[in-house]
């Protein structure tokens, strides 16, 4: 059968009784790693247990073909149910897979684990989602929904509130790989230490991701937001992390651009939201924050002059031998200094 949505989540709950094998698969290694760890321990709690729980990989399959049946078929020492960690399976091993749902042996549970199976190219998947005595649960990258969810869930079973501008800056950070999210997550957990009730903003920005990205990434902010104090202190900072003069113009670059795009599809007559949407690739939540602060400040004809200006900094950093640092810094001051000016 096909997991999806709601189904998957009662799944990993309560796994059903009358499935054999669970096939745990897509191209987020991590969430594939996390989702086949919840599944077993509603069998086994403890994974660790050399007399419930078996690992074998998919060249051990094909080594010995009837391992499979004979481990599924094993009885504990100490009583209870088994489980089978298989994993690196792949669409080679289908026609095996197929011998072992017609007859399982044994009441074991069998956790799979494998890559991205396209949609109907894959033998493996279409089998087990055909299968009434086996589930398929795809996982794909973390999208801005899935992310929100995630954090509410760390925080949550750690006894954290998170202020909701803290949180749309940690989703803009979070990956697409789970395992690397929830990484970044522990990590917060661990930096606001016991007795901590509230992740504010700075709190995010001290405990995740690297220091010389997140001082791009405001100095971006502070130069499109005309924020002339806190371009100031976002300079220093990549200045310390010893950050590249060009590195932090193309950074400024890229996002005006994008505002260009948007400002020409305003004008043309769409809604923000629609103009913001109909970008390709589309600026979606949480990354429409920063736009949707920024675009109003900006006409076409001072985005264009902005983009001249960044590309006449970039040539002089490279061409005239003056501090880049000094050439690169004194653009966006000027930049910020129109947005500043809008604003008003």
């Amino acid at each position: 059968m096909k997991l999806t949505g709601a189904g998957i989540d009662r799944f990993l709950q309560r796994p059903d009784a009358a499935v054999r094998l669970a096939l745990v698969f897509g191209p987020d290694g991590g969430l594939v790693r996390e989702r086949a760890v919840r599944i077993a321990r509603t069998v086994v709690p403890d994974l660790n247990d050399p007399f419930r729980v078996t690992e074998l990989t998919g060249a051990q399959i094909d080594d010995d073909p009837a391992r499979l049946a004979d481990e599924a078929a094993a009885l504990s020492m100490i009583g209870g149910r088994r489980v089978i960690r298989l994993r690196d399976l792949a669409d080679k091993h289908a026609k095996l897979i197929a011998g072992f749902l017609e007859e399982p042996p044994g009441d074991a549970l069998v956790v799979a684990e494998a890559g991205d199976l396209p949609n109907k190219r894959s033998a493996l998947r279409a089998l087990v989602e055909e299968a009434g005595n086996a589930a398929a649960i795809a996982c794909y990258a973390d999208d801005a929904a899935s992310l929100d969810d995630l954090v509410d869930q760390v925080l949550k079973a750690a006894g954290l509130a998170i202020e909701p501008a803290a949180q749309h800056w940690l989703i803009e950070r979070l990956g697409a790989d789970r395992a690397l999210s929830r990484g970044e997550l522990d990590k917060l957990v661990l930096y606001m230490g016991p007795g901590a009730k509230q992740v504010g903003l700075e709190d995010v920005r001290a405990a995740v991701g690297d220091s010389s990205e997140i001082g791009i990434d405001d100095v971006v902010e502070a130069c499109l937001g005309g924020d002339m104090a806190r371009l100031e202190r976002s300079l220093e900072r990549c200045r310390q992390a010893g950050e590249n003069a060009i590195t932090i113009l193309r950074a400024v670059s890229r996002q005006t651009l994008q505002l260009q795009a948007a400002r020409a599809l305003m004008d043309g007559g769409l809604p923000l939201d629609r103009a913001l949407l109909s970008m390709r690739p589309p600026i979606r939540f949480p990354r429409d924050r920063a736009f949707k602060q920024q675009l109003p400040r900006w006409s076409a004809q001072r985005l264009a002059d902005a983009v001249d200006l960044l590309v006449e900094a970039e040539l002089d950093c490279k061409t005239t031998g003056n501090p880049a640092d000094v050439l690169m810094a004194r653009a966006l001051m000027r930049i910020a200094g129109v947005a500043r000016a809008a604003r008003r």
